[in-house]
C-alpha cells in the first residue's frame, strides 16, 4: 500500500466516492452508512448537549460552549496526510476569529480506535493546538453528529443544529481515480459557512465531501470467522503492504500490529475495492512487470470478507514471521556507501518558489566501481518533491546551472512520488569511473515553515567479475510543445531509435500537474508494432517506474514512441490555470514531457551511445529558458 500525497502524505488514501463537488445532499449519516454510499445528511439534526474527556482528562461538555453564537467541531485524525495539513489551517483561524472577536468556539473531536491518548497529547504539542482536543472512544459523538472522515468539519449555530457538513476547503481531492492538489484554494467552504450562520444568513454551500481517511471506529468482529487477521490478513500485507506501511518509511501509518491495522480496516476496504490502493497505474492488457503490486482477486475478496466479518485478529498462533528489511533503507540490502549532498543542510525557505538546487560531491572514488543499486533518500519528505543524481567528470564543474549542460554527465539514480529505488536484475549495472563526481539536483517544495534538508543517495556495489551489461539511462523527450488554453486531449509525441541491440530494463514516464495520459510503442525495423506501456490515467502524485519482468530486447533500428495527453482544461481540477498555455519548464506549473527508459546496450554501443549523448544534449538545449 505504498503511496504519497503531493510532496506531504497521501492522496491515495483520501476516501471520496467521486470527484469533489461544490455541493451536493449525498453524505452519509453514520458511521454504520459509510459502506453504504455515504447518501444521508445530517444538515438540520439537533446535536444534544455532550460531554468527553481531553488528552489531559479533562471533562468537555458541549453546553460549556453556550455563550458562543457558532460551534465549529472538527472530527480530527493522527496519522491521515490531510489532517496534519489542515489542522495548522484551523488553529490559524481560530487565531483569526478571536482577534476578530467573532463569537465562534472550536472543538476537535478523535473518534479513532487507533489513536492514542499519548499520540493526541504529541499531536496536540506538535500543531500547537489551540481548541479543545476531545477523545471519542466509543463513537457515540461521531455518531450523534454522522461523522464519517478526518478531517471533517460540522458547523452549529446558536440551537446547535447543524448547519454545515464537510471539508475545510477544496485544495485536494479525487478526479479519475487519482488525487489531485491544487495549488491553493478556491473557496473556503468552512469559513464561509461560519460567517454566514453568523450573519444570521442561510449557508449556500450547506455540504460538500471531505477527501480524507475514514473515521476507524469500534469494530464488533463476528465468532468463528473462516477470514482473521492472523491467519490470512497479515500474510496478504507483509507481502503488498509494509515495504511502505512500516516505520521510517514514506506511509504515514504501520499496517504491523494488529491494533493499528483494524482501526484502519474500513479505509483499506475502501482503496482496495476502488483500487486506489497498491497504486498502480499501468493497463494491465500490456507488458508484464516485477513490480507489479497489484492485489489478485483472491486478496481482494479475502480483504472484503474480513472486514465485512468485522476485522477478526484470530489466534496470534496463527501470524506468520515478520519480514525483515534494511532499516530506513528499501534496498534489498544495506547500501555500502552512503554519500550525501552536502556538508551541512539546506535551508528550504517557508514560502515562494523555489529553484532548483544543485549540489556537487566528490565521493572520492580512486578506481572504477559498478552499482547494482542505488536510493536517493529525502532528508526531509515533507519538502523533497525529487531527486536526481547525475555523474559528471572530475574536471567538470557545476555552478547554478543544469547538469545536462556538462559534456559526459549520465543519470545515476533518483526518485519522486511513487518512485522505487533503482534495483537491476543480475548480472547488470552502472559504471561509476574513478574520478566522477555526484550532482545532486533538488526540487523543493516550500511548507509555510522554513525547515532544513540533507538529502543522501545509497549505493549497493556489483563484484565487477560479475558485470554482463553495462547499463545506461535515455530518453525520449520533447520540448517544443505548446499546450492550448483549455485543450482537455492536447497530444504531444517524442521519439528515441536505437541504433544498436540493447536490453530495456524499466520505464518512466513523467510529465506535470496536466499530465493525462502515456503510452510507450516500439516500432519495430520490420514495420511491426508494440505497446510496451499505457498508462490511461497518469498521476504526478505517483510517479512509478516499470521494470519489466524479463529485459525486453530492442533490435537495432527500433523506434520508441512516446505519446502524452494533456488536459489544460477547467476539468483538470490539479490546473493551476486553464485560461494559460504552457509550455516546457522546470517547475510544477510549467510542463514537462519526458519517457526515461533504463537499457543496456548490446556491443557496438560505443560509438552509438556517444551519438545518443549528443542528440539528447542537444534537444535540451534547445529547450525554451526557464522563466
Amino acid at each position: 500500500f505504498c503511496m504519497v500525497l503531493a510532496a506531504v502524505g497521501l492522496l491515495g488514501w483520501l476516501g471520496l466516492a467521486g470527484p469533489v463537488a461544490a455541493a451536493t445532499p449525498e453524505r452519509a449519516g453514520s458511521g454504520k452508512e459509510q459502506e453504504k454510499g455515504e447518501k444521508a445528511t445530517p444538515i438540520g439534526r439537533k446535536i444534544d448537549d455532550f460531554e468527553l474527556q481531553d488528552y489531559r482528562g479533562r471533562l468537555y461538555r458541549l453546553s460549556d460552549f453556550d455563550d458562543h453564537q457558532v460551534v465549529v467541531v472538527a472530527f480530527l485524525g493522527i496519522e491521515g496526510p490531510l489532517g496534519k495539513l489542515y489542522t495548522p489551517r484551523l488553529v490559524q483561524l481560530v487565531n483569526e476569529w478571536k482577534s476578530a472577536g467573532k463569537s465562534v468556539a472550536v472543538i476537535g473531536i478523535n473518534a479513532n480506535r487507533q489513536d492514542s491518548i499519548t499520540e493526541m497529547a504529541h499531536f496536540a504539542r506538535v500543531y500547537e493546538i489551540n481548541f479543545p482536543l476531545l477523545k471519542d472512544a466509543a463513537n457515540h459523538v461521531a455518531d450523534q453528529f454522522g461523522a464519517v472522515r478526518t478531517p471533517e468539519f460540522f458547523v452549529l449555530d446558536q440551537q446547535r443544529v447543524i448547519r454545515y457538513w464537510g471539508r475545510m476547503d477544496d485544495q485536494f481531492g479525487f478526479q479519475k481515480g487519482v488525487g489531485y492538489q491544487k495549488p491553493k484554494p478556491e473557496r473556503s467552504d468552512l469559513r464561509e459557512a461560519v460567517d454566514e450562520v453568523l450573519e444570521g444568513k442561510p449557508v449556500s454551500v450547506a455540504v460538500t465531501r471531505a477527501p480524507g481517511c475514514l473515521i476507524g471506529r469500534i469494530r464488533h468482529p463476528k465468532p468463528n470467522s473462516e477470514v482473521t487477521y492472523s491467519n490470512q490478513i497479515a500474510r496478504i500485507f507483509q507481502n503488498r503492504c509494509v515495504e511502505c506501511h512500516r516505520p521510517g518509511q514514506i506511509a504515514p501509518f504501520a499496517l504491523t500490529d494488529y491494533d493499528e491495522v483494524v482501526g484502519w480496516s474500513d479505509m483499506i476496504a475502501e482503496v482496495v475495492r476502488e483500487r486506489r490502493m497498491p497504486p498502480w497505474h499501468a493497463d494491465e492488457r500490456y507488458g508484464r512487470w516485477k513490480n507489479d503490486c497489484r492485489l489478485t482477486p483472491e486478496e481482494e475478496a479475502l480483504i472484503q470478507q474480513w472486514v465485512d466479518a468485522g476485522s477478526p485478529e484470530g489466534d496470534p498462533a496463527d501470524l506468520p514471521e515478520p519480514r525483515t528489511f534494511v532499516e530506513g533503507w528499501r534496498l534489498p540490502q544495506q547500501p555500502d556507501m552512503v554519500v550525501k549532498m552536502a556538508d551541512e543542510p539546506f535551508t528550504v525557505p517557508a514560502e515562494g518558489t523555489i529553484e532548483y538546487q544543485y549540489f556537487t560531491v566528490d565521493p572520492g572514488f580512486t578506481e572504477d566501481v559498478w552499482v547494482k543499486a542505488a536510493e536517493c533518500l529525502p532528508g526531509n519528505r515533507a519538502v523533497v518533491h525529487h531527486i536526481i543524481v547525475y555523474m559528471i567528470p572530475q574536471d567538470a564543474h557545476v555552478e547554478g546551472n543544469l547538469p545536462e549542460g556538462v559534456p559526459g554527465h549520465q543519470l545515476l539514480s533518483g526518485t519522486a512520488p511513487g518512485n522505487p529505488p533503482t534495483v537491476l536484475p543480475e548480472g547488470m549495472a552502472i559504471k561509476v569511473p574513478a574520478g566522477t563526481k555526484f550532482v545532486f539536483e533538488m526540487h523543493y517544495t516550500a511548507i509555510g515553515t522554513e525547515t532544513k534538508d540533507l538529502s543522501s543517495i545509497g549505493l549497493v556495489f556489483a563484484d565487477p567479475s560479475e558485470v554482463q551489461h553495462e547499463v545506461e539511462t535515455g530518453l525520449a523527450i520533447n520540448v517544443f510543445f505548446e499546450i492550448p488554453a483549455g485543450a482537455r486531449n492536447h497530444e504531444v509525441v517524442a521519439t528515441k531509435k536505437f541504433r544498436h541491440d540493447g536490453l530495456l530494463v524499466s520505464l518512466m514516464p513523467h510529465m506535470h500537474l496536466r499530465g493525462k495520459a502515456f503510452r510507450y510503442e516500439l516500432h519495430y525495423p520490420d514495420g511491426s508494432r508494440e505497446i510496451l506501456l499505457d498508462i490511461p490515467n497518469y498521476d504526478f502524485n505517483w510517479q512509478n517506474t516499470y521494470y519489466f519482468a524479463e529485459p525486453k530486447f530492442v533490435p537495432k533500428g527500433s523506434r520508441m514512441y512516446c505519446v502524452a495527453h494533456f488536459d489544460n482544461s477547467e476539468d483538470n481540477l490539479a490546473n493551476p490555470d486553464p485560461t494559460q498555455p504552457v509550455g516546457w519548464g522546470l517547475q510544477t506549473w510549467e510542463e514537462m514531457m519526458i519517457g526515461w527508459f533504463v537499457w543496456a546496450p548490446l556491443p557496438d554501443k560505443e560509438k552509438s551511445s556517444e551519438k545518443d549523448q549528443r542528440e539528447e544534449k542537444t534537444a535540451r538545449a534547445a529547450a525554451p529558458p526557464k522563466k
